[in-house]
């Protein structure tokens, strides 16, 4: 049975304003609806809610019905990372693309466009840019999310981003604070645990973060990483001295401050979903993203009720959740402008994503190897996704190829057989083999030596973090597995 929370109204609306919960389906559910109309500021899109834009325009338009400013969310990063083009892969590069190009003013245009197909969906607020370092190459869960590992490049193209979004009326949320790149766990399995000095962290970590607040961010969204320097006891999410002391106090962050996915293990399994939601309100937090599985009114009531329960017995002033109402509903309020005035000046700019993937390719030639004149058969070597990417959405060069070369056939291969297996499959014809942080998975660099020893003239396309010595008769690095990538480096290999 749903468990309602009864007395004070406007503290059930404050409790209810600061959730940001997904929901099932394609369409509003009448409990989100009615939920709305009950003080709930905050959606959130997953790809599970994504058919198409039309789809989407609709799907917020039932919503906005209920409440005009309402705040729809959604985890866009582009690049590895989307929801919009979750069935064929984003139409824009990712950070770590734009990154290697390292033109702000690009990256300022590949945001804006972003920005004004998100706006024309009904979507506000943009759980992006990741604005983390990638320090530790072996990151399981960063990697090509971030521009790149230096912390100068990072901080000048996470505010470029920031500032090209918010243009197009589109709320930026730069993540994951106080930095995420230096981990080697995914903090949607545990907590992850970054053991640097304090003077290390605010040299590197902390300067984009500064520079997406000078740029004017309207939201940050927390990471549930543990930092001794800054908190040995509690992870950001939920420490006041990282979340008040640090990014208010210290940095003079004055926005909307949104945490990570409340459900992922780092949070729930080590506090408790509900306690972590009370937790993460008193220590700072303006909003909570309820994503993931979690998409059901029993689980959105459960965290109300929590936030109630909290406020009643003194655990939670009253005073700091309805801070945090407040800045949820204060940045609703700045949609509705900023959506009116984007609007006005909102310019299509439909080509600059696959301009960037090509701006992004690095491409070395063996000066022998032998031209692509035919059909070829291209063998991805495709590891385990991490749970920010998913594994619905396509990646890799095959169709692209299968396209301009016809007749190309290809194959998906995996696991300590790899290399054999693709050989088999690929008997006379030129391979290309797609490989993505060959780096960070032994078995897929095994099978690239034995094709390349059976195969000198194969082509390798690295669509993760590149190698430092690029191999194969033809390389071809696309800094990041967008659809555009893809394309841009089938056309490379088409070319010559």
């Amino acid at each position: 049975m749903i468990t309602v929370a009864t007395g004070n109204e406007t503290l059930t609306r404050d409790a209810l304003a600061v959730l940001q919960p997904g929901f099932a389906g394609t369409a509003a559910p009448d409990w989100v609806r009615r939920r709305v109309g009950e003080g709930l500021a905050s959606v959130a899109l997953f790809g599970r809610n994504v058919v198409s834009e039309e789809q989407v325009a609709a799907l917020t338009g039932q919503l906005r019905s209920e409440r005009d400013d309402l705040l729809v969310a959604i985890d866009e990063e582009s690049g590895d990372v989307t929801r919009l083009d979750v069935h064929t892969g984003s139409a824009f590069p990712g950070n770590h693309a734009l990154g290697a190009v390292d033109d702000p003013d690009l990256t300022r245009r590949v945001a804006r466009e972003l920005g004004r197909r998100l706006a024309g969906c009904g979507v506000n607020l943009n759980w992006a840019p990741s604005a983390d370092v990638n320090a530790n190459p072996d990151n399981p869960v960063i990697g090509v999310r971030a521009f790149g590992a230096d912390t100068e490049l990072v901080a000048r193209h996470t505010a470029a981003y920031v500032q090209g979004l918010q243009s197009s009326g589109v709320a930026a949320s730069t993540k994951h604070f106080p930095g995420h790149g230096d981990t080697n766990v995914d903090s949607h399995h545990a907590v992850p645990r970054i053991d640097v000095d304090e003077e290390t962290l605010r040299r590197r970590e902390l300067v984009p973060f500064r520079a997406a607040i000078e740029a004017g961010t309207k939201a940050v969204m927390s990471a549930h990483i543990l930092v001794p320097a800054l908190d040995p006891e509690r992870p950001g999410t939920l420490s006041h001295r990282i979340l008040t002391g640090l990014l208010r106090d210290e940095l003079g962050y004055d926005g909307l401050i949104v945490t990570d996915g409340i459900e992922m293990r780092a949070i729930s399994e080590a506090y408790g979903l509900e306690h972590g939601v009370v937790l993460a309100i008193a220590a700072g937090a303006d909003a909570i993203c309820v994503g993931g599985g979690l998409c059901d009114e029993g689980t959105v009531l459960k965290m109300r009720d929590a936030l109630v329960a909290a406020v009643v017995s003194g655990e939670l002033p009253e005073e700091r959740l309805a801070d945090a109402a407040a800045r949820v509903r204060r940045l609703a309020h700045w949609t509705v402008q900023a959506r009116r005035t984007a609007r006005a000046e909102a310019v299509a700019d439909p080509e600059v994503g696959l301009v960037a993937a090509r701006r992004a390719l690095s491409v070395r030639c063996e000066t022998a190897a032998p031209a692509v004149d035919g059909p070829v058969y291209v063998a991805t070597f495709s590891p385990e996704p991490n749970i920010a990417v998913g594994d619905v959405t396509p990646w890799g060069v095959a169709a692209e190829l299968e396209r301009l070369l016809p007749g190309t056939v290809s194959g998906c291969f995996t696991g300590a057989d790899a290399g054999t297996a693709a050989l088999a499959a690929a008997r006379d014809r030129r391979v290309v083999a797609v490989v993505r942080d060959e780096h960070r998975h032994p078995w897929m660099r095994r099978a690239l030596d034995m094709l390349l020893a059976a195969r000198p003239d194969t082509i390798v396309v690295e669509m993760g973090i590149p190698q430092s010595t690029p191999r194969g008769a033809l390389y071809i690095a696309t800094h990041g597995a967008a659809q555009v990538c893809g394309a841009a480096a089938a056309e490379r290999i088409v070319a010559g």
